[in-house]
Order: C-alpha cells, then sequence, then structure tokens
C-alpha cells in the first residue's frame, strides 16, 4: 500500500512535532514550560521513547528511523491504536519479538 509523498511528510512532521512536544506542558496562559518528570534525562537529543508490546517495553529511537518505511508502518498503526495525545512517547501497537527483528535491519 502505497501513501502519497506529501501525505507522508505530513505525518513525519506530525511524529515529530509530537515527539519534541513531549515533557512540554501548557500553563494557564498557553505558553509551554518544560516538566522534567514528563521526559525522562535519560534520552538523548535526536532519539524519542517507544514503548512495544503488551508490558510496554521502552526503546529509545533515532529520530532517523523514521525514514524507514516499514517504522513508518508501525507509527500509522500507533496512531490508529491509541493516537498521539499522551505524554508517555509512542505506544506501538506489536508484538516486542517483532520489533526487535524489525529495527535489527535499521542498524
Amino acid at each position: 500500500m502505497a501513501i502519497k509523498r506529501s501525505s507522508q511528510a505530513a505525518s513525519i512532521k506530525e511524529i515529530l512535532k509530537r515527539c519534541s512536544s513531549l515533557g512540554k506542558k501548557k500553563n494557564v496562559a498557553g505558553c509551554y514550560y518544560k516538566q522534567e518528570d514528563v521526559l525522562p534525562q535519560d534520552v538523548p537529543k535526536g532519539h524519542f521513547p517507544v514503548y512495544v508490546g503488551p508490558n510496554r517495553s521502552r526503546y529509545i529511537v533515532p529520530i532517523s528511523w523514521l525514514e524507514h518505511s516499514e517504522f513508518q508502518t508501525l507509527l500509522r498503526l500507533a496512531e490508529e491504536e491509541y493516537g498521539f495525545d499522551h505524554n508517555m512517547g509512542v505506544i506501538i501497537p506489536c508484538d516486542e519479538v517483532f520489533f526487535r527483528s524489525l529495527i535489527s535491519m535499521f542498524r
């Protein structure tokens, strides 16, 4: 199933926007402030957390993986299943063994 290039770019931009806003909350005036306990300090710049499987195992993945069509498919499934409107990180709806197998191809 092919996706139009423009919608694919828009999806990636939305994911990046969502990931870059993790750990930020709006105050009453509508301005953003950093809340250190929401985004852990162990997430390096250029990476974002994903949670995989029924136990929600946490992985820190590089943003560069967004370029892989297989990873984009997982993100579309994640959006359909859970949405991106939460502060946890991206929840990937797949088996952890499958996820590890998939990401081994990216390295």
